[in-house]
């Protein structure tokens, strides 16, 4: 009895382990202890979702292929004897002295829903304002803000999503659109312009918003404001719609106070946190501050949004309430003049001729009615007021 239970003794091998926190526990030999994986919260911890872009690069599709049907529509060879790359058919190029940028005439993109003041106002076409847009005045115009949507689009759709970045995008284009109509009364606007600069104004507000978060913050925020300072430099030069920008970026910068708040990172990290890990409770999911920038935002976009389409609607002018206004849009120097050329003829018929006389500088032409082509009398306005 006593070897047997000697026997046991000198089978049975102890092996102890240097026990962790709360196990001090002897495993037989042969006998894998068991581990419990912790969490590690390294400086590489995000906690955000990361999500895949598939909306911008749609926007981006929407713009090319409402484009090519705008040449489509457009079809140069039946308006015009010198269009550029006539082997491409009804999708060639109107003449470099009409459009400069590659592209349609200005009575196609009129048709296709260009931003058209006089229309919106005395004929009720508010939804100018989403679909001018989506139309491009041409080959480099398009290029130009494609290639800057899908810079600054994707990095915002991967962090917060598309349905907060597909509103922030067509909301800003409408504030865009609605400044423009206010001190810009003739002539068409076409381009995602407005759009684009309030994706800008939101990465802006998003750093305000979000900023105990970001370590290099100073020097992100210095970087965003000299790339929109640049920009808006831009739009001092004629024929480009800096009022669109300037609407599209404050429009983008509210609402990226409402769009694009974090909640606090102690939040998160309490919230997704292992059991029995300890950290300092959180009870609000966002600061203070943030709550109140939300509030403001949101006011102002609301008031200001009501009071442009009213005053819109009405055909209120503002540059006759702000003498200097039309500064931020044109800065006349010796290389150029901001003298704006009205494309806007009023018209009156007699008999099967059409007389139309340009607004801006009273100059008259005359159509024949019986020529059975719309677009001709509009090609004779701009014409006119050439």
């Amino acid at each position: 009895m006593e070897r047997d239970q000697s026997a046991a003794a000198s089978n049975l091998e102890i092996k102890v382990v240097r026990p962790r926190r709360n196990d001090n526990v002897v495993h037989p030999a042969g006998q894998a202890p068991r581990t419990t994986r912790r969490r590690s919260y390294s400086s590489n911890y995000n906690p955000f979702k990361r999500w895949v872009s598939w909306l911008v690069p749609s926007f981006v599709v929407a713009n090319i292929v409402v484009f090519v049907v705008t040449m489509f529509v457009n079809d140069c060879p039946k308006n015009s004897a010198s269009c550029i790359a006539r082997f491409l058919g009804r999708l060639s190029f109107q003449p470099l002295k009409e459009n400069p940028l590659l592209g349609p005439s200005s009575a196609t993109l009129e048709k296709m829903g260009a931003l058209d003041v006089q229309r919106m106002v005395h004929k009720h076409q508010a939804w100018r304002m989403i679909s001018c847009m989506w139309l491009h005045a041409g080959v480099f115009h398009l290029l130009a803000n494609m290639l800057s949507l899908v810079f600054i689009g994707i990095r915002l759709e991967q962090e917060f999503g598309f349905v907060r970045i597909g509103l922030l995008y067509v909301l800003s284009g409408f504030g865009g659109s609605l400044l423009s109509s206010l001190f810009i009364q003739y002539g068409i606007s076409v381009g995602a312009s407005g759009a684009l600069f309030g994706l800008l104004g939101s990465m802006l507000s998003e750093i305000i918003a979000n900023w105990t978060m970001y370590e290099n913050k100073l020097a992100a925020l210095l970087t965003l404001i000299v790339i929109v300072i640049v920009n808006l430099a831009v739009g001092i030069l004629p024929h480009v719609d800096n009022f669109a920008h300037i609407g599209g970026f404050l429009s983008g910068f509210l609402l990226g106070f409402v769009f694009l708040i974090r909640p606090q990172f102690k939040w998160l990290t309490q919230r997704n946190a292992p059991p029995g890990h300890v950290s300092t409770p959180v009870k609000s999911k966002h600061k203070t501050y943030q709550y109140v920038l939300w509030v403001l935002a949101l006011i102002l976009l609301i008031v200001g949004f009501t009071i442009g389409m009213v005053t819109l609607l009405r055909g209120v002018n503002l540059n006759d309430y702000c003498s200097w206004c039309h500064y931020l849009s044109c800065v006349p120097t010796s290389k150029w003049s901001c003298k704006s050329q009205q494309m806007y003829c009023l018209s009156s018929q007699l008999g099967n001729q059409l007389n139309l006389t340009c607004v801006s500088n009273g100059r008259n032409g005359t159509y024949s009615l019986l020529d059975g082509n719309p677009s001709r009398a509009q090609q004779l306005c701009a014409e006119l007021c050439s």
